[in-house]
């Protein structure tokens, strides 16, 4: 067992990852944590593969130079599209979040029925459907532009947001998918929903959330049960966070807290070479 903390870098295109931060703190409080948020190039959801991975493979290295010894890509846009790039540009582990969510939904179901919803990319990219086919499990992917707006707008309990969900929700689960018995939230920013699409959702349908899943993934990889301190140091009861954005440190601070539960302190500005 590994006697020192582990140092985990996050990466994001802007806050969602901070969800995934977030199950990450809850499941290992005793690693620390680096977060990368490319809030001045995002929405990655419509920007091109290629794009994609020279943005999330110039964020990884970055991270690795700061001392992450594994990479979490918090952005399902990014794993999506880009994941075998960063994987091949990284020198420590590298988990995204498509294949814990796909896992944890395929155990989940017991209709062998999932949908996943996700933004235009992550859907045109037809990672989860992969992911869960490859598991046996019939997939239908629901592309669910409106909600990131409306959660970047703080209305994760308002009756606009209630009814876009409806619309979609209930446009999924038609026909076939009638007896889907799993909501698999296929972007980090829809577990800020997750209570109010509890509401919209069928009696019968669990809601997995790749966030978690993705937090689990990790604390199994890493085989984290809580680390004793090296002689001679504190044992430190907080996990050490430090926040990287490519834009504004205010708005991160701002729109970042509601993500993470907390107020963000920590946050450096930097700049990406292109």
């Amino acid at each position: 067992m590994s006697m020192r903390r582990s140092s985990i870098g996050v990466f994001d295109s802007g806050f969602g990852g901070l969800t995934v931060l977030k199950a990450l703190l809850e499941v290992m409080p005793d690693a620390d944590y680096l977060y990368f948020g490319d809030t001045a190039r995002l929405p990655y959801g419509s920007k091109s593969s290629e794009t994609v991975a020279r943005y999330a493979v110039g964020a990884s290295r970055y991270l690795e130079d700061r001392g992450a010894e594994m990479l979490v890509i918090a952005c399902n846009t990014a794993t999506a599209l880009a994941l075998d790039r960063i994987v091949e540009g990284a020198s420590v582990p590298v988990i995204g979040v498509v294949e814990p969510g796909a896992e944890r939904a395929t155990a989940a179901s017991q209709n062998r029925k999932v949908v996943a919803i996700g933004t235009e990319a992550t859907v045109s990219s037809h990672a989860y459907h992969k992911a869960l086919e490859a598991r046996g499990v019939e997939a239908r992917e629901k592309a669910c532009p409106l909600l990131v707006p409306l959660v970047e707008e703080g209305w994760v309990e308002h009756p606009v947001t209630e009814q876009v969900a409806r619309i979609y929700i209930n446009e999924a689960f038609a026909d076939d998918f009638r007896t889907a018995d799993v909501l698999l939230l296929g972007c980090t920013h829809y577990p800020l929903i997750k209570r109010l699409l509890q509401r919209v959702l069928p009696a019968n349908v669990t809601i997995v959330d790749s966030a978690e899943s993705t937090a689990n993934a990790v604390s199994k990889k890493l085989n984290i049960t809580p680390l004793a301190a090296p002689v001679g140091e504190e044992r430190r009861s907080h996990p050490r966070l430090r926040f990287y954005a490519t834009d504004s440190v205010e708005k991160f601070r701002r729109l970042g807290s509601r993500f993470l539960g907390h107020s963000i302190e920590d946050v450096e500005h930097i700049n990406l070479k292109e």
